[in-house]
């Protein structure tokens, strides 16, 4: 039987999921979603641009790294919060420990020095210039043959 797209693929899933287990979808509210490191990759002139996302994590959680010729970007998370009441008791207890990466090939030439970033408003963004490597010129070395 065809239904209406607006249902899914069954007309009860959305409606027992939400009914049964009303809490599930409160659970998430602060916790940083799987759906984290999604980039746009801008190319200009110059070079390009990366924005990632990183929702809930703050600036000292990532952390940028440039070794062979890969940006390695990562960025960790840990929170641990509570309430308690007069007597200590907890009444409410969350953790939530996390940790994403995502890799880039930039070149070998990109040097540290030339890769610029900053962090505002939860998203990371990542300036890389062109730099094209210089093919190594063949140096032909003569042996003096004496005689």
């Amino acid at each position: 039987m065809l239904m209406p797209s607006i249902f899914g693929e069954n007309l009860f899933d959305d409606f027992f999921n939400d009914f049964a287990r009303p809490v599930r979808s409160m659970m998430n509210y602060e916790v940083p979603s799987a759906g984290v490191m999604r980039t746009d990759v801008k190319e200009t002139n110059t070079g390009y641009e990366l924005d990632i996302d990183l929702p809930g994590y703050r600036k000292e959680d990532v952390q940028a790294e440039l070794k062979d010729g890969y940006l390695t970007i990562s960025a960790s998370s840990s929170r641990d919060e509570g309430e308690k009441d007069k007597n200590g008791k907890y009444i409410r207890r969350e953790r939530y420990y996390g940790s994403c990466s995502r890799r880039f090939f930039v070149g070998q030439a990109v040097k540290q020095e030339d890769i610029k970033a900053r962090f505002e408003d939860g998203i990371l963004k990542v300036s890389v210039p062109k730099i094209e490597a210089k093919p190594e010129v063949e140096q032909h070395k003569y042996i003096a043959i004496e005689g």
